[in-house]
């Protein structure tokens, strides 16, 4: 089984061997491999090495688990609309569901299903028992808690509601919506996230039916993106909801570039016909560039229920587009140097960062709220040093916009780097704020 990987990564210039196949077999041996994602994962930290391998191992991999082959200068998105595995899916997914997307939707659909990676089950619960006990005309009293700290989704284990018919899901679904006027995750009971309800999304029930959002493992029986069911709000601060509406803001700042390169076998070709005559070819090779630089606040209470989100929200689209991400932290402001490390205690020096590539967008995150006396001469000088480096430079601030005015020291980094609310429409319009900007600078 897979004998012939280790070839397939190397025909893209990535080191593998026998022993790639060993620790990946090792890893299914141990039950760490159920799905696609899963495989993807484990391929992932076993070859890639280095930040430049990781566009051929997504191309390999897209090749050889998907049968989706990657042209140089073709994007991700073109190619797997054009790939016979996709057509495949498409035409399963259409006559499963009763909703009407299009291309790119499919395309992150698509993405989204041959991404998931699996959960620890290590409890299956009768869903019926659940049903029975429930009260669909419970009262939705609990207050919305946006302050509270973000917690990890922990999925251990799993409702199955094979028992129930869809017209009884979808009828009680119905009144519990009814009942319904806050968000809710982890329960058994709401429409929420991340819980074992029969409605809602990135749990764990099996053929209940996932409402907007991410699924739990490919265990839904109907998709429904009703907004009745679940509003997406842009203009809300980033959450595991509107997480896939962000995505599609920041995959703007992808730009191509046009490179020259010899055509050996067109020049031949003509060469040939010209009797003799070789005269060099030049084609265009278009390349999709994109290199990241996330420098994220982890240091105080405030900035804690957005960071999780953040780091989804980056982590996703280096899976996606596959290009350099560079994610380092600091605490309220950045003087000297920068973390490579959650916890700040490993860093780089300033200098360091400043060596990277011109041609990194960067994304500050945080809520740039704290004391006057912390935003001294040399933080400006290294917030200035950053935005003159990196020209495609923004700050995402998930502060309310009503207290931006009333912060000093919001007022003052506005000043050195452009500010936008940490949602999907100020991410979109960061964005458009980047790619106004010359590349050339």
């Amino acid at each position: 089984m897979f004998a012939t990987l280790p070839e397939k990564f190397r025909a893209h210039g990535l080191k593998a061997d026998v022993r790639t196949l060993l620790l990946f077999r090792k890893a299914m041996q141990k039950g760490l491999i159920k799905t696609l994602g899963d495989v993807h994962n484990c391929l992932k930290g076993i070859i890639v090495k280095e930040p430049e391998d990781i566009g051929p191992f997504t191309k390999a991999y897209y090749e050889y688990f998907l049968h989706v082959p990657i042209q140089p200068g073709q994007t991700l998105e073109d190619a797997i609309l054009r790939s016979e595995t996709f057509a495949k899916w498409k035409t399963q997914w259409i006559e499963e569901n009763d909703r009407d997307l299009t291309d790119e939707e499919l395309v992150n659909t698509f993405l989204d299903q041959v991404h998931l990676t699996s959960y620890d089950i290590k409890e299956v619960i009768n869903g019926k028992e659940i049903w029975d006990k429930d009260n669909p005309d419970l009262e939705d009293d609990d207050p919305v808690d946006n302050e509270s700290e973000a917690q990890e989704r922990v999925l251990d284990k799993m409702a199955d509601y094979s028992d129930l018919t869809l017209d009884e899901l979808l009828e009680r679904m119905e009144k519990v919506r009814e009942q319904q006027r806050t968000q809710h995750g982890g329960g058994s009971h709401w429409i929420g996230t991340g819980g074992i309800s029969p409605y809602g999304h990135g749990g764990a029930a099996k053929n209940g039916i996932r409402v907007g959002g991410q699924g739990g493992g490919k265990m839904a029986r109907k998709v429904m993106g009703d907004q009745n069911y679940f509003p997406i709000d842009r203009d809300a601060l980033l959450n595991d909801d509107n997480i896939d509406a962000a995505l599609a803001s920041v995959k703007g700042v992808i730009e191509e570039s046009a490179i020259e390169k010899l055509d050996v076998p067109l020049t031949i070709k003509t060469g040939l016909k010209r009797g003799g005559l070789f005269i060099p070819e030049l084609t265009s090779e278009k390349n999709e560039e994109l290199k990241v630089i996330v420098l994220i606040d982890n240091g105080g209470y405030s900035m804690a229920p957005y960071i999780r989100s953040v780091q989804a929200l980056f982590r996703k689209m280096k899976t996606r587009f596959a290009h350099d991400l560079e994610v380092f932290y600091f605490h309220n402001t950045i003087y000297d140097r920068v973390y490579t490390n959650e916890r700040r205690s490993q860093w780089i020096t300033m200098d360091k960062l400043l060596l990277h590539d011109k041609k990194y967008r960067v994304f500050f995150i945080g809520d740039a709220a704290m004391a006057p006396y912390e935003l001294n001469r040399q933080s400006f000088e290294s917030l200035r040093a950053i935005s003159l480096k990196f020209k495609k430079s923004v700050w995402l601030n998930p502060e309310p916009l009503k207290y931006w005015p009333h912060t000093y020291t919001i007022q003052a980094i506005k000043e050195v780097i452009p500010m936008f609310p940490l949602t999907p429409a100020g991410i979109e319009r960061a964005v458009v704020s980047m790619n106004s900007k010359n590349a050339n600078h």
